[in-house]
């Protein structure tokens, strides 16, 4: 079965996880196709998408991103309410607007450390995507550049220490390689 149908399947018997919501959240590390197979979910299923990509507060800040998306994100979705998206402008590296999110009736967020936390609590489907570290690097400066190649050491090991301790792969629905 594709990756696609496992996630619908799941998602199809899972009750509402964010208020009367229905949330998937695919997390992973950087260049396991997240975003690719986001896209495709939120196509399918239809769904309201939502990328940690415009939420990180730096490249120092994947740590800090959970706590965002959660309280700005999901726990007004959470109680019925339209939510803002925090955004990062990462060519002046500094907050940038925020962005308006009408209360969905379903939701994907999708990116590295959208599954974390307390944020677990809040997502009825939590998805984790595999893939060896050659050709997830190979993926992101693909789809980044060079931007992402100076920061790729940096950012690994934020992910080794946020993923870790929160054991986000043994807790996830779905362990897929994409």
């Amino acid at each position: 079965m594709s990756p696609l149908r496992q996630v619908l399947a799941h998602a199809a018997h899972a009750p509402p996880s964010c208020g009367v919501v229905h949330v998937i959240g695919i997390d992973g590390r950087s260049g396991s196709g997240k975003t690719s197979l986001a896209r495709e979910v939120a196509a399918a299923w239809p769904a309201a998408l939502v990328s940690m990509d415009s939420i990180y507060p730096g490249w120092e800040g994947l740590a800090a991103s959970t706590g965002m998306l959660v309280e700005h994100v999901l726990t007004p979705v959470a109680r019925g309410r339209d939510a803002l998206v925090p955004t990062w402008d990462w060519l002046a590296s500094r907050p940038g607007p925020l962005l308006p999110l009408p209360a969905p009736a379903r939701l994907v967020v999708e990116g590295c450390g959208s599954t974390v936390g307390p944020a677990a609590a809040l997502i009825g489907t939590r998805v984790w995507l595999d893939g060896h570290e050659r050709v997830r690097r190979e993926r992101a400066l693909v789809r980044d550049g060079e931007v992402f190649a100076a920061h790729w050491d940096m950012w690994a090991e934020q992910e080794a220490q946020v993923f870790g301790a929160d054991r986000t792969r043994e807790r996830a629905h779905l362990v897929l390689r994409v």
